[in-house]
């Protein structure tokens, strides 16, 4: 009995009904300007008599409140339904709110348990009232006017949660959010803007985030970018982790000494937060890989076209768009959405001749590609030779083919920052000499004799050009390293192993990530990678297990022999680091 009372004295489950509601402080895949997303739970998230109750709700309760128009969207995909609305970008926390009240509201109306907001606020004209309450509160009137004043003195403004800033770089200035001055007291004249790029793409990301800087210091300038290793200013780092999203960005333009930005965009940041510019001088898509896919509505190669595609929105109007002509998926999604086919655009491609090139530059447009065993820059009326790729070392004697339009694309965001040429062919000439002008992006090294090749190499896509790369030099023996995290499904999971045993390893080495689990149960990734290594034909006696990563990588190293290839897609930068520290040039 005294089980019974202690069940029924213990504070009830939280009832909500909806998931994963989210502030978009960005551009977005969805609109232009900020947004809130709601993800419903339940029978109801997928009733079309509840969603459309949802959305005469939202825009019922936007005009209520004086909001513009909210333009409401249903996104249904086959793990789930997508709410999403506008709101005004100083009340977005009210219209998480709303969203979930309004969801609550209509999934109670069709048979589900009232749920909390729904129970507390009740009928709309009492819930209008909290909300305004809530929306007045949460405005700031002095940010608002720096907004406004922003946009006369055509200078940008990033936010977050605690500072405000005005200016990029080194015409920037910042504040905490609750000590903001006056609109009339901001040095306006001493503020401005900075040359800024958006790189994204399912890979080749930071390499070509990398190569643009160092053309911007080859030009003279202080560049500052941010990627998946951290945030780094004049060559030095300043923030150590994974800053490819709005956080990156705006550690970046903040820094007073930045004079050009590079801002590595991934997905993650995009779907959960947007842009963290509202402006930009070129943007790139390098290319889309099935990577990712389930997440946050992204179903297939499309959705993650479109979603990479909200980098167009940032150069819609004046920048340069520059996309992979060989991409089918990018370039019909390209067509397809207004914001990217409004932009102007810059295409590469492996061969010069691509239709899709070939219009464009009869049009006064930019390409770059390889003619005649040369690659060529086409670019404001002007050709520029930049070598024969095989002499270009970052592809390694012209066996990292993929690298060619990660070069092809700098070169193109290169050029429209106004670099000077020889900045932008001198960097293509040399970068990639030194195993540490791209860490962990293809680093060449040796080890008693054995080339050792240390990659990210996080995908299928990734993991077979490297692997193409580690073939073509006709090793006598292969060694990998494979490992995955946790936040892929069990098929894209298979078809990294798949992908391994196309390239007939003489070993393989299955690593566990313990600090890369995102769910999934210890032991359970190096499972399905063994399974799938079966099943594909690896023999068992090639495959060995090791829980520990560094581990791992090196009982690959002391196996290898003279003249062997070892392959080390290595995830955890700590362990790529003291791995190096063993190695020679």
């Amino acid at each position: 009995m005294a089980g019974v009372e202690e069940l029924a004295a213990a504070p009830p489950e939280p009832n909500h009904g909806f998931d994963n509601s989210r502030r978009l402080t960005g551009t977005n895949r969805y609109f232009a300007d900020p947004a809130v997303t709601l993800t419903p739970l339940g029978a109801s998230g997928g009733n079309s008599t509840a969603l459309k109750a949802w959305a005469a709700r939202v825009r019922g309760m936007c005009e209520a409140l004086g909001w513009p128009d909210p333009q409401p969207r249903i996104e249904k995909r086959a793990a789930g339904t997508l709410l999403v609305f506008r709101a005004p970008p100083d009340s977005l926390l009210t219209a998480t709110e709303v969203s979930e009240w309004a969801w609550e509201r209509a999934a109670a109306e069709q048979g589900e348990s009232a749920f909390d907001l729904a129970h507390d606020l009740g009928e709309d004209p009492r819930a209008a009232a909290v909300f305004a309450a809530r929306s007045a509160a949460e405005r700031v009137a002095a940010l608002e006017a720096l907004r406004a004043a922003a946009v006369r003195h055509h200078v940008p403004l990033f936010e977050d949660d605690a500072e405000v800033s005005l200016g990029a770089g080194s015409g920037s200035r910042r504040w905490p959010r609750e000590k903001l001055p006056a609109a009339d007291a901001v040095p306006w004249s001493e503020l401005h803007d900075v040359p800024t790029a958006l790189v994204t793409g399912s890979n080749g990301k930071t390499t070509t985030v990398r190569l643009v800087a160092a053309m911007a210091a080859a030009a003279g300038l202080t560049p500052g970018y941010c990627c998946t290793e951290g945030v780094f200013v004049a060559g030095e780092e300043v923030v150590r982790g994974d800053y490819s999203g709005p956080d990156g960005a705006r550690v970046v333009l903040r820094h007073p000494a930045v004079q050009a930005a590079v801002l590595e965009t991934a997905r993650g940041g995009i779907l959960r937060r947007g842009l963290a510019v509202r402006r930009a001088d070129v943007a790139v898509v390098t290319n889309i890989s099935a990577d990712h896919l389930g997440e946050y509505g992204v179903e297939d190669a499309d959705d993650l076209a479109e979603t990479k595609l909200v980098v167009a929105r940032a150069v819609e109007k004046g920048g340069l768009l520059v996309l992979n002509a060989d991409d089918a998926t990018l370039m019909a999604a390209a067509e397809r959405l207004p914001h990217a086919a409004a932009a102007r655009l810059a295409l590469f491609a492996r061969d010069h001749s691509h239709p899709a090139l070939a219009a464009l530059r009869a049009g006064g447009g930019s390409t770059c590609a390889v003619r005649n065993g040369d690659l060529v820059l086409c670019h404001a009326g002007r050709e520029l030779s930049i070598g024969k790729p095989e002499a270009l070392p970052l592809t390694v004697d012209g066996a990292a083919v993929y690298n060619i339009a990660n070069l092809a694309a700098a070169a193109l965001t290169g050029m429209a920052l106004e670099f000077a040429p020889e900045a932008v062919t001198g960097v293509l000439r040399n970068f990639g000499s030194a195993p540490l002008d791209n860490p962990g992006r293809l680093e060449r090294w040796h080890y008693r004799g054995a080339l050792v090749l240390i990659d990210f190499a996080h995908n299928p896509a990734a993991l077979d050009q490297l692997l193409r790369v580690a073939r073509a030099l006709r090793p006598p023996r292969l060694y990998l390293l494979l490992g995955q995290a946790g936040n892929r499904d069990d098929e894209a999971i298979g078809e990294l192993a798949r992908t391994a045993a196309r390239f007939s390893p003489d070993c393989v080495m299955i690593k566990e990530l313990p600090h890369m689990l995102r769910g999934r149960m210890p032991g359970e990734v190096p499972a399905l990678l063994m399974r799938a290594l079966l099943e594909a034909g690896v023999p068992r006696g090639r495959i060995l297990e090791e829980s520990d990563e560094e581990t791992a990588a090196r009982r690959l190293l002391e196996a290898a022999q003279p003249g062997d290839v070892v392959v080390l897609p290595v995830h955890t930068r700590a362990v790529r680091e003291r791995i190096r520290a063993g190695l020679e040039v």
